[in-house]
């Protein structure tokens, strides 16, 4: 761990009970600050606030005081999902108060080689993928944190100079990062997320460059090369660049020329040889070729990782077969384009179980998807009559409504035949009907374990 000084002495108050928060106030403590921790919750496990205050911590708890923002704090550390609209952080940020994020605490500490990938799809599965490529070839530790749902802190203390820490950022992390600076950055897309947060599409790739902000030409941003915008996007970084693509965009890095990947013109391994199925995945194993690669790392440990990797929890992942049917959870796609990408990915045919929090908008661009993809769909949600809608746009010939993502699985099993997909890939947030995409995801195993009688393949 590096030894930093600024929070010497310094009044530090941190926003929010996570695990990203209660490491942060425990660490500020370590780096000599004077730390005060608040929560609008009470937490339901009494030790959380003992711990706190045995490490010398003031805790308030049950709402955010706006005396807080009087007391003369030198920094803030917040929750990652608490907006800079909540009436106490606004009152910080019309002070000028420095904000940021556990993630930014976690950079400050670590003094070994940083790689950090951010993209609105994809994330963690490139994260993963990258830590396992380059974990294999390594003489020294290799981890990964953040928005993956591993401390960024915690596992920053633990490394050396000589080690490498590999960070999924989200959009909500790198707003709060200003110094952040990896030696590798990737971005693995950027579409239209969490407007309601940000407000502005530009605000969120604001903050999703935040990423390279601090690169230089010694540096390297690994960068979907697939849409003009994106390409537009490189020219906002001072690093080098070093372009993906599925589509055959660009030979100067990772893509794929008649269904084989290639590393700058040297051939790597057929994509069909990908454990993961569909497009995405073949995007996200290009991404984390190029980091692996600019690395050091063999082309025989990166097959061995691809081809053995069999994907992470909720995204995309491989349920179980059950009398010639196939089960996926994809409870991760909380939008339309990452259901777009998943039904790509089925040659069979697919009984869609989809919907979940109306924000808003629409389904009209699943429509040419339905189409190829899916003869049956089973809707549920806040937004089940929308996408109801663009199924029959799609002239899907079986469409059901179903109380959720649970109730809808023996529906499903009902309409299906031997060689059909049944795919739990939503479209939506799940805040509607589940405290988290991970528990409407877990939820949709359970229901299929209980219709199968077997167990989910790990």
């Amino acid at each position: 761990m590096k030894n930093i000084t600024k929070y010497q002495g310094k009044k530090v108050l941190v926003i929010g009970f996570g695990i990203s928060g209660i490491n942060a106030a425990h660490l500020l403590v370590k780096l000599g600050a004077n730390v005060t921790a608040n929560d609008m919750k009470t937490p339901d496990d009494p030790t959380v606030v003992d711990g706190l205050k045995q490490d010398g911590i003031e805790v308030i708890t049950g709402s955010n005081p706006l005396i807080l923002a009087d007391e003369g704090f030198d920094y803030v550390v917040k929750n990652p999902g608490i907006p800079y609209d909540n009436e106490l952080v606004a009152k910080f940020v019309g002070k000028g108060t420095p904000i940021i994020t556990e993630a930014e605490l976690g950079a400050e500490i670590f003094e070994g080689h940083l790689v950090s990938v951010t993209g609105s799809n994809g994330k963690t599965t490139t994260t993963t993928l990258t830590q396992l490529m380059l974990a294999k070839s390594s003489n020294h530790k290799v981890e990964y944190a953040g928005n993956i749902g591993v401390s960024m802190t915690k596992v920053a203390e633990t490394l050396g100079a000589d080690d490498t820490l590999v960070t999924e950022l989200s959009s909500f992390q790198l707003l709060g990062a200003p110094t952040i600076h990896p030696h590798i950055a990737i971005i693995a897309n950027i579409f239209s997320n969490h407007l309601d947060y940000h407000k502005t599409r530009e605000n969120y790739i604001n903050a999703k460059l935040n990423i390279t902000r601090n690169q230089t030409k010694d540096d390297y941003l690994i960068i979907n090369w697939d849409r003009d915008e994106w390409q537009e996007l490189s020219r906002r970084s001072q690093a080098t660049i070093v372009p993906f693509s599925r589509l055959n965009k660009s030979q100067e890095g990772a893509y794929v020329q008649d269904s084989d990947i290639y590393w700058r013109g040297e051939k790597i391994m057929p994509t069909k040889d990908i454990r993961l199925i569909g497009p995405q995945n073949v995007e996200n194993a290009l991404a984390a070729i190029a980091a692996a690669k600019l690395s050091g790392v063999s082309n025989e440990d990166i097959i061995s990782v691809l081809t053995t990797f069999g994907g992470v929890r909720h995204r995309l992942q491989y349920v179980l077969d059950y009398e010639g049917r196939r089960f996926y959870n994809d409870s991760k796609s909380t939008d339309i384009e990452a259901t777009e990408v998943a039904l790509q990915g089925f040659e069979q045919p697919v009984i869609l179980l989809a919907g979940g929090l109306d924000r808003g908008y629409t389904f009209e661009r699943l429509v040419p998807y339905f189409k190829k993809h899916v003869k049956a769909i089973i809707v549920f949600g806040q937004c089940k009559d929308k996408m109801a809608d663009a199924a029959r746009q799609a002239g899907i010939p079986i469409i059901l409504e179903s109380q959720d993502a649970i109730t809808a699985v023996p529906q499903a099993w009902e309409l299906s035949q031997p060689g059909d997909v049944i795919l739990l890939s939503p479209a939506n947030a799940s805040w509607d009907q589940f405290p988290s995409f991970e528990v409407r995801g877990d939820r949709f195993i359970e229901a299929v374990e209980k219709l199968t009688g077997e167990k989910e393949k790990k």
